[in-house]
């Protein structure tokens, strides 16, 4: 009879712990998606195979976070689920005592723990060293200057790189070419060492051969001009009909090993040394975390049968609550004191664990005694009567209003009932997902909280200006979930037959799904066109502050090669916005035809005048280079330029980033660093994502739709399951498109549109294959 129950719970258990772990290591694994992509996408150097080894060694490091959750998971709805039906109730009336369950459950997590150790002794490490070479290697083999038009390259050191245009071939060739050497210091003029400014190169046309050995870019160059220039005129200018230079990769941004890459042997070793507190925390954490799965299996039990209603969704609620609020708010809080000093590393480590496993003994010795209930419903119901205190009625009111509810666009009655399954666990599954996040960024960001003293009412503040963005990215996801667990469910109880029988096709249930697509699409559109922008300028600068970096005010005095109107190029040092100065400007004009050096102007300061709409030059020198002719020099201590045109708001040039812009400022933005020779790929990329990201809540229902009936039949944890990996594909794809189309490989409405467009056929195609 144990054996028996014993497999019948394990069973119960598995399938739902199993789904558990994999959603919650999706929702971690996507923290760290964008910045993959990023290295993967810009690194041609990766192969297919190091691309999934990359991503394969992303999720050991998560899983001794949701192994533990998953386990508390299965057991809540396995439990849960037993309780719901009676059959504990069932096992008491025939003399078995509910505390037989409690071997077989404690021996599944103990399975758990096994492997939660695994991965944490072995594999996190393991993993994260083998990354960081990985990253580091590309790093090293890949030439990081990506040479796009019309933008000023700062990606070689000491150098500023402009290229009107770009041909590729097997010879890339640049035309014309601006080069500006602004390394510090002094250079060799004459018989003496002068301070000078930028040494400017100039060509007409440049071959571009790339050598990622030896990480440079040589340049061969015909019809060069150099232009050496000091404040008294002393140097001269060279033309070379050809001419060769190269140019020198910045170094490779290597990343160095942490503490969780070590093996657990040398943390055991380690004493002493600057580390030690972190070194003495990762140790203890990865002993603790697996620990976890028996500790919150103590208390997952009593919880689990004493659920009398609420089914699979209660029991998810549940472990979320206990999991990654109490375990985890409780665990990060005493990390942070033992970061502080104020109490000992074992102490904070294990505390949590200590407190669950007390929790657990004591809910278990009060399994069978009489009058035992939920806990958690015991909670709830207490906190509903006071609510119904304040305001008697007002409660049962308004829920009543809610259940009650018909919307009178759709005529039938079957409409309405699935409208109200649909948005059921459309509302469940959208609340999760954002609750989960946030609850890992509250984890992530403690530590900066704590050392940079910011109250907790700034961090509650930055959570809820960070919920639109999240609503925004996670929408389109839960309505493929809730669409695959509406109509599993229905599936599942032979509704769907039902309705089949009295001659409702599957389309005709459908359509209500799609309006509903329809609808969350237009809203998430206007969501981000009116509210999301406004939200994310807070919530960034709320997280600078938290992060304790200086507040952005989003102007960009580091801006110092800015095009001008027409061919002139401005470099300044230093710009002050409020004043309408700029300090050590140099002006070059250059012929839009040859892109030869016509005139330089070179100041040590300038400011805008408002009476003669012009900026006035203070202490400077004026230089121009006629063809065929000596070049003319004048030094002067005040001179106006009527050619110069550009007013100071041409050069303020707002750093704000896509998410904080609805679609029309964010065109008027492209528009603006377009002229003043900025890369904005990536920008008009993000400006096609501002109307392709919405429209995929309606395809998203498409393509679950037929999903749905497809794997109907096996309940909604099967549901769950097949939206996590159309979520992945998702994902994955929509990412790729973006960062290829980031760097120029693809057309940026065709980078922005290509994954909706990929969908929707699939979800077309899917559709129209169905039995209905």
């Amino acid at each position: 009879m144990f054996r028996l129950l014993g497999r019948y719970v394990f069973r119960e258990t598995l399938t739902s712990a199993l789904l558990g772990t994999l959603l919650a290591t999706f929702v971690i694994f996507l923290h760290g998606f964008d910045r993959l992509f990023d290295l993967l996408v810009q690194t041609s150097a990766a192969s297919m195979g190091t691309v999934a080894l990359l991503f394969a060694l992303a999720i050991p490091p998560v899983l001794p976070m949701t192994i533990p959750f998953g386990v508390l998971v299965g057991i809540l709805i396995g439990l849960g689920r037993m309780a719901a039906d009676g059959e504990i109730v069932a096992m008491r009336a025939n003399g078995v005592s509910s505390r037989r369950i409690v071997p077989p459950v404690l021996a599944f997590a103990f399975l758990g723990m096994c492997l939660a150790g695994f991965a944490s002794l072995r594999l996190t490490p393991l993993a994260m060293r083998m990354s960081t070479d990985i990253i580091n290697d590309l790093a090293r083999t890949e030439l990081s200057a990506e040479i796009q038009p019309r933008v000023f390259d700062e990606d070689f050191p000491d150098v500023i790189l402009y290229v009107g245009d770009v041909r590729g071939g097997e010879l890339v060739q640049w035309r014309p070419v601006f080069l500006a050497d602004v390394a510090p210091g002094k250079r060799s003029s004459g018989m003496k060492e002068e301070a000078v400014g930028p040494l400017v190169t100039v060509a007409r046309q440049a071959i571009a051969v790339s050598d990622p050995v030896e990480r440079r870019m040589v340049l061969s160059m015909r019809d060069a001009y150099t232009y050496r220039m000091g404040k008294e005129g002393t140097a001269n200018d060279t033309f070379a009909p050809f001419s060769a230079q190269a140019l020198d990769a910045a170094p490779p941004k290597e990343q160095a090993l942490r503490s969780s890459a070590m093996n657990t042997r040398a943390l055991l070793a380690y004493k002493a040394g600057p580390d030690l507190v972190e070194n003495k925390i990762e140790l203890h954490r990865r002993f603790a975390l697996p620990v976890a799965c028996i500790m919150l299996a103590l208390v997952g039990i009593p919880l689990g049968t004493a659920t009398r209603k609420g089914g699979r969704s209660a029991g998810y609620v549940n472990a979320v609550v206990l999991a990654f609020f109490c375990y985890w708010l409780s665990s990060m809080a005493f990390v942070s004191y033992a970061k502080q000093g104020r109490m000992s590393v074992p102490l904070a480590i294990w505390f949590p664990d200590a407190a669950f496993f007390v929790a657990g003994v004591v809910l278990i010795v009060r399994m069978e005694m009489p009058g035992d209930s939920d806990p958690l419903a015991t909670m709830k119901n207490w906190l509903g009567t006071r609510l119904k205190a304040l305001k008697p009625g007002a409660g049962e009111r308004s829920l009543n209003r809610l259940l009650s509810w018909r919307t009178p666009l759709l005529p039938q009655i079957v409409d309405a009932y699935i409208l109200s399954q649909l948005l059921l666990y459309f509302f469940l599954f959208l609340a999760s997902f954002i609750f989960l996040t946030e609850v890992f960024t509250f984890f992530d960001l403690t530590n900066d909280m704590i050392h940079n003293h910011i109250p907790i009412s700034t961090m509650l503040r930055y959570l809820f200006f960070l919920t639109p963005e999240l609503i925004y990215r996670t929408l389109p996801v839960s309505v493929l979930v809730a669409v695959l667990v509406t109509f599993g469910v229905l599936s599942k109880q032979n509704e769907v037959t039902a309705f089949k029988a009295c001659g409702v096709s599957l389309y005709r249930l459908a359509l209500p799904v799609f309006l509903c697509g329809s609808a969350l699409s237009a809203g998430l559109f206007a969501f981000d066109h009116y509210y999301v922008p406004g939200a994310n300028r807070r919530q960034e600068a709320l997280r600078a502050e938290i992060k304790g970096k200086p507040t952005q005010t989003y102007l960009a005095p580091d801006r110092k090669w800015i095009m001008g109107q027409g061919s002139r190029i401005y470099y300044y040092r230093y710009i002050d916005p409020s004043a309408s100065t700029m300090d050590d400007v140099s002006v070059f004009e250059l012929d839009k035809d040859t892109f030869r050096m016509v005139r330089q102007i070179s100041a040590e300061r300038t400011r805008w005048s408002p009476e003669l709409k012009q900026w006035v030059f203070y202490n400077g020198w004026t230089s121009a280079f006629p063809p065929g002719a000596a070049r003319t020099y004048e030094k002067f201590d005040l001179k106006n330029f009527a050619e110069l045109t550009e007013p100071p708001d041409y050069f303020r040039k707002e750093q704000v980033q896509d998410k904080q812009m609805n679609f029309r400022e964010l065109e008027a933005y492209i528009l603006d660093l377009k002229q003043s020779g900025f890369d904005t790929v990536n920008l008009q990329v993000q400006f096609y994502r501002k109307f392709s990201v919405p429209l995929f809540a309606l395809i998203m229902a498409l393509i679950a739709v037929p999903f749905a009936f497809m794997v109907g039949s096996r309940g909604a944890m099967a549901g769950v399951g097949v939206s996590i990996g159309i979520a992945i594909a998702y994902w994955g794809i929509s990412t790729v498109f973006e960062k290829m189309g980031g760097i120029g490989e693809l057309n940026p409405a065709m980078a922005a549109w290509s994954p909706d467009v990929i969908f929707a056929l699939a979800g077309l195609y899917l559709l129209l294959r169905i039995r209905s």
